[in-house]
């Protein structure tokens, strides 16, 4: 007769790492305790709200509360998808997104290599107070910058244009020219900031391995492509995932500010028209399946690009 002793073991083992896990719990109880407000706050903030989402499957009025109001299924979604305004919304969003990834991305990168090679330590901190200074600016307090520097008789921009013979150009009332200030004005607002994470995997890299190519005869640029760049390579990946999985959340409020009338053609996007079907035309079960709709969008881009980008350069966020 045999006896199976391997469930039990197996019982036995989950036991053991249970006790450890309670163990560690009440031998470190205070850091847990500061976990505990950042814990709530996505329950109350984040996990809690989900309860709503069913108004985007209801014809939701007030009145009646969530319960009570009829259900409706897709019928808002297929509302959406039927509607005018659906491609203009879509193409402006991933246009919106795609140049900002384009643009915006790469240049962290290419900022914090340079201000890894000042050897100048005063000039160095200088460099990166003044270019991630911006960061602290407000998006009100933004916006109203770029539209008194890009107002046609007064912004400086095209001051400096009439000073070289050229004619002022209309930036914020062209729909062609929003898609270009909204992506450069956020290069030049976060570029900064963004190169601190850079800055902090680059301190990471061993002298030794630069000491041993200046001794095989190395240049600097050949230094820098083959020893920093590759060692920011899992950095940029994470937050390479991270920026899809946001791709198509185009920041309302600074869009919602530089938008008008007459740039609404290429400024329209998702969120905006979010908030006009919702808060100002009061349709919140519409406007809470195309919010929903947005969020689903954002997942799938998220699962997909951490899968490729684990099976490519297994570096991944999960």
């Amino acid at each position: 007769m045999t006896v199976k002793t391997e469930p039990l073991a197996q019982g036995t083992e989950r036991a053991s790492r249970r006790n450890s896990g309670w163990k560690s719990i009440r031998k470190n109880w205070e850091l847990y305790i500061f976990v505990l407000p950042t814990i709530a706050y996505f329950i109350v903030f984040h996990y809690f709200p989900m309860y709503g989402l069913q108004i985007a499957f209801r014809d939701y009025t007030p009145s009646l509360g969530i319960w009570n109001s009829p259900w409706v299924g897709l019928e808002h979604l297929k509302r959406f998808f039927d509607s005018y305004y659906f491609w203009t919304l879509i193409k402006n969003t991933i246009g919106i997104s795609l140049y900002e990834l384009i643009v915006g991305f790469p240049v962290p990168v290419l900022l914090a290599l340079a201000i890894n090679e000042l050897k100048n330590g005063a000039f160095k901190k200088w460099v990166q107070t003044i270019t991630y200074a911006p960061h602290f600016i407000s998006v009100v307090v933004m916006a109203g910058m770029i539209i008194a520097f890009l107002a046609p008789g007064s912004g400086i921009i095209n001051l400096v244009i009439k000073a070289l013979g050229g004619e002022p150009i209309p930036f914020l009332t062209e729909p062609g020219w929003f898609k270009t200030v909204f992506v450069m004005s956020g290069v030049w607002q976060n570029m900064g900031w963004g190169t601190i994470i850079y800055l902090a995997a680059l301190a990471g890299v061993d002298p030794q391995q630069h000491e041993a190519a200046m001794m095989d005869g190395a240049t600097r640029l050949q230094r820098v492509w083959h020893i920093n760049l590759p060692s920011i390579v899992p950095t940029m990946v994470i937050l390479l995932i991270l920026n899809v999985g946001s791709f198509m959340s185009v920041g309302f409020e600074k869009v919602f500010l530089l938008q008008n009338p007459l740039n609404l053609q290429t400024s329209d996007v998702i969120s905006t028209y979010v908030y006009r079907s919702g808060l100002v035309q009061g349709q919140f079960s519409f406007s809470a399946a195309i919010g929903l709709f947005n969020s689903v969008i954002n997942f799938i881009l998220l699962l997909t690009v951490n899968r490729i980008a684990r099976r490519v350069n297994e570096t991944s966020l999960w």
